[in-house]
């Protein structure tokens, strides 16, 4: 048997720390005649301690064949950095002893203000003492003078000590030193006290314990083991912004052309990707009017950088393009046009990327004057209407937060005809896309648009086996890398768009979220609901979802008592039976044994104490 006990707070003297004797806890355990244990056994440092590095604990003997931990924290920092340790202790306390020295002020509010509350919520009829260790240095000293009042204000007052005491129902005590008297009679008189209390408590909870295990002679009740773990699914990262960074450098579904002043093509590029980022290319675009923007800076900017050229052919034109050619636009700044690749390859990045960017243009351009100029130029085409330019900083908006624009910007541009140049027939109604968004974003996509395929040269291109819904669903990840299903069936069949399309991304966040709606149901919502939890295995196996399919016979498994009821259950292969049947859970043995002691109870005619 043994008694915790635990002290919290620091009866050190500030002021007079080199004249000071061994603390109260450790003085006790040295000089108590009831205390065994030599001066090498007595003190575990807390460096050796590796489950509670916050206290420093003691062990010793009391009472002959008790064992005595004490574990000690004097600093409220110590005990707040391991909160978890800290608390456990606390409530597995036998004895709290708080201490504090009555000529420092500071460790006297260290343990009202902190100490306190946390043993008021972890209190359960555990007796407290508390300690208010050392004699007031100006208790002698009737003087009113600036100086003494300021000394009397140091000090703790015995109401003050007695007051903390009532609002815990704890023993107050003072000990003005620590000496014989006080640490072995007056202090450690109490500490036996409780000890013996204590002790007693644990000894009739062990006969009540005893006296119970007694009543089940034979046949003890079975122990319900925990379901076996269900299969973590591991989430696939995100290639959102590599996927639309690559698209510049593919040459694919390209929609508008930069030339430099002389006409010599400098670059491609995409209209929906630069009209995500920036009003200015909207503008350019004829994606809004000046109307719309109601920004002069912006207005000015597109007109003193940029001019469409609408000559029907330009030098060193491509003129293999199918369908509408691209959109030719002329840079007017030389400076600029000659930075134009970088600054691209910086807005398909996510335009968050500045020191690369002024980087690549300081290659370029030598003079620093040159430089700034460009990089200013970026931050107006970046600029937001009608706000103050935020970018004025690079460096600090970028530590602060990147600028990702593509997966907030683009939603607009989602089942809007704006700048679009394909269109989705699905049960009878049209939903207008963009090829660069697609082949970026999607393999099955980019070998439909590019290939020998029909769908390579018509406008409208008919969609089979696929909801509406679903099927925006599926666009609105393309173009935002993100998307929230209705339920569970919207979920499945999401999936099953996904896994049409390989795009493997989608098909774990549908898995990932079927999963999660299933968890947080609890038993009741699982046995009520309509959902044909068999048929969704069966849709997950059909379709490749290795993943799902797994963890939804596991689920069956674990869930043996409700989904064994519904009459779905009968569908499941011989394959997926023997599996459900092997992981079942709770298992037959443990049914069997529960059913033996159940006759077993009622044979006695006694009732059951555990169930």
């Amino acid at each position: 048997m043994s008694i915790h006990i635990v002290a919290l707070g620091n009866e050190g003297d500030s002021f007079h720390q080199d004249s000071r004797p061994s603390g109260l806890i450790r003085t006790y355990l040295g000089r108590s005649p009831l205390v065994s244990g030599d001066e090498s056994s007595l003190l575990l440092s807390a460096t050796s301690t590796v489950a509670r590095p916050v206290f420093t604990e003691y062990q010793a003997s009391a009472f002959g064949n008790v064992k005595l931990v004490v574990h000690d924290c004097p600093v409220w920092d110590i005990f707040d950095s391991d909160w978890y340790s800290s608390r456990n202790l606390i409530g597995g306390a036998d004895i709290i002893v708080i201490k504090y020295n009555v000529n420092d002020k500071f460790s006297f509010h260290e343990v009202k203000d902190n100490y306190i509350p946390v043993i008021k919520r972890a209190l359960n009829s555990v007796p407290v003492i508390i300690a208010a260790v050392g004699t007031r240095q100006n208790e002698e000293l009737p003087c009113t003078c600036p100086l003494c009042t300021s000394d009397r204000g140091s000090c703790v007052s015995t109401t003050e000590g007695i007051q903390l005491a009532k609002e815990l129902g704890a023993t107050y005590l003072e000990l003005h030193s620590l000496d014989d008297f006080y640490i072995g009679k007056y202090f450690g008189g109490v500490l036996e006290y409780f000890m013996i209390q204590a002790l007693n408590q644990k000894t009739s909870e062990k006969m009540k314990k005893r006296k119970m295990s007694n009543s089940f002679h034979g046949i003890r009740p079975p122990q319900l083991e925990q379901p076996e773990k269900m299969p973590v699914l591991k989430a696939e990262a995100s290639h959102y912004n590599s996927d639309l960074h690559n698209l510049l450098f593919c040459c694919q579904c390209v929609d508008v052309v930069f030339y430099n002043p002389d006409l010599k093509e400098v670059v491609e590029a995409h209209k929906i990707v630069l009209c995500a980022v920036s009003h200015v290319f909207m503008l350019l675009f004829n994606v809004k009017s000046p109307a719309d923007i109601q920004d002069s800076s912006i207005i000015r900017t597109a007109q003193d950088l940029f001019a469409i050229n609408r000559e029907t052919v330009c030098p060193g034109a491509s003129q293999d393009s199918p369908g509408n050619p691209p959109l030719r636009v002329i840079v007017k700044d030389a400076l600029f046009c000659s930075c134009l690749s970088d600054i691209l390859r910086f807005i398909y990045s996510g335009a968050f990327q500045w020191e690369e960017l002024e980087e690549d243009i300081r290659k370029k351009l030598k003079d620093s004057g040159d430089v700034s100029n460009v990089i200013e130029k970026v931050k107006c085409i970046l600029k937001t209407p009608g706000k103050i330019n935020c970018l004025r900083n690079c460096k600090t908006y970028q530590a602060r937060k990147p600028l990702w624009f593509y997966n907030t910007s683009l939603k607009f541009f989602l089942n809007k005809p704006m700048l679009a140049d394909v269109v989705f027939e699905i049960q009878g109604t049209t939903v207008p896309a963009h090829r660069a968004i697609l082949v970026a974003r999607c393999e099955v996509m980019a070998a439909m648009f590019n290939g020998n395929y029909m769908e390579a040269k018509s406008v409208l291109i008919p969609v089979y086996g696929v909801s509406k819904e679903t099927f925006l669903s599926f666009l609105e990840y393309l173009y935002t890398d993100s998307c929230c299903p209705a339920g569970i069936f919207q979920a499945m069949c999401l999936l099953i768009c996904a896994e049409m399309y390989q795009v493997s991304r989608l098909q774990h966040i549908c898995e990932l979220f079927i999963i999660t709606q299933l968890q947080s149901m609890p038993s009741r919502e699982l046995a009520s609901m309509n959902l044909d939890i068999v048929d969704l295995l069966k849709k997950a196996k059909f379709h490749h979802s290795d993943c799902l399919s797994t963890w939804l016979l596991h689920f069956i498994a674990t869930n043996y008592l409700i989904f064994s009821q519904k009459p779905e259950f009968q569908d499941l292969s011989v394959e997926e039976r023997s599996f459900v049947e092997k992981h079942r859970w709770p298992s037959n043995l443990y049914l069997k044994q529960l059913a033996e002691y159940r006759k077993y109870i009622h044979s006695r005619k006694c009732r059951c104490l555990v169930m």
